[in-house]
């Protein structure tokens, strides 16, 4: 809406496969708005899309992207995965993915190095005023779950703790790691100076919602407010939430209850579902890679009508939260 001032707030996204088209609908309502995003937090698509919001990528250059994108080239086969009949049964067995993962890695590396950015460095939020230490103080924060130290990392902020310099690491691998749904793409290995290293996967698995990630931690009231965004499906008791018909439904079902248990917990505060926009995700599935357009285009209008009934509804409360 032009004419209106600029309010500075940060913005958390949850996961969730190419529903994340739904998240670019929301965040051109905000920008219309006249909101600016200090600090962006995300999971899975949410890390996908909140990356290129914190290199500064407008709304409408995110839809272009998303529009010019064949989601079925995500499904990049491993070198096992070439192998006639049996290729996908290889690659689960010898690499614990389907998919491969390249061809996004390299897809979201391009589009942050057009935006000037490549690793964290370039993504430094130097605040002085901040209760945040300064190995947390980046305008981006993405989630993963390390399965072999069965932890919830925070990238780049974990990276300090396992002796690594977090300026120097590349945002896209950080990126890739969050968005390895088990089973369907292959896990990523961070090598940790010193130690065994660790294998990464989607960080929805263990927080797909990471609503608390920029909140005070010394008790004084935050400068700016907090809002997320949230996929969820139209609510029916009834309605079975994970169809499980083969091993990556599967996969997908076990994901979907762990993290929405874990981010139940946190929606039980009142305080968090009045800075929480919730987005109706039509029913689509996060690996549905064959989308067709008319799906992607009502997605991201689905988006774009939550964002202006939050505008309307909640964000008086949400800014004074």
């Amino acid at each position: 809406m032009s004419g209106e001032s600029t309010q500075t707030v940060d913005l958390v996204l949850e996961g969730g496969g190419v529903k994340g088209i739904a998240l670019v609908g929301a965040i051109s309502v905000l920008e219309e708005h006249g909101l600016t995003f200090a600090r962006v937090a995300g999971s899975s698509a949410g890390a996908i899309v909140g990356s290129l919001v914190a290199a500064g990528m407008s709304a409408a250059d995110l839809r272009a992207a998303m529009e010019a994108l064949d989601f079925k080239r995500l499904c990049d086969d491993t070198s096992f995965g070439k192998v006639p009949l049996v290729g996908k049964g290889l690659s689960f067995f010898f690499e614990h993915g389907v998919y491969e993962g390249d061809f996004f890695r390299d897809l979201i590396a391009g589009h942050l190095a057009d935006l000037g950015v490549h690793t964290f460095a370039d993504l430094r939020f130097d605040d002085p005023s901040s209760s945040l230490p300064e190995h947390k103080q980046f305008k981006l924060l993405v989630t993963a779950s390390d399965v072999s130290r069965g932890r919830l990392m925070h990238l780049p902020w974990d990276y300090a703790l396992n002796d690594m310099d977090p300026d120097k690491q590349c945002v896209a691998d950080a990126v890739r790691a969050s968005m390895s749904i088990p089973f369907f793409f292959r896990p990523v290995r961070l090598s940790i100076p010193g130690k065994p290293p660790s294998t990464l996967v989607d960080g929805g698995m263990l927080s797909n919602f990471p609503i608390d990630a920029f909140d005070s931690v010394d008790g004084q009231q935050k400068r700016w407010p907090t809002i997320g965004i949230k996929l969820v499906a139209r609510y029916d008791p009834e309605q079975v939430q994970h169809e499980v018909t083969g091993p990556m439904s599967l996969a997908e079902a076990l994901i979907g209850t762990m993290s929405s248990w874990h981010d139940q917990m946190e929606l039980q505060d009142p305080k968090v579902v009045e800075r929480t926009m919730f987005v109706d995700n039509l029913g689509v599935k996060s690996t549905d890679f064959d989308i067709d357009k008319g799906t992607q285009a009502k997605l991201f209008e689905s988006g774009r009508s939550s964002a202006e009934r939050f505008l309307k509804e909640q964000l008086p409360a949400a800014l004074a939260s």
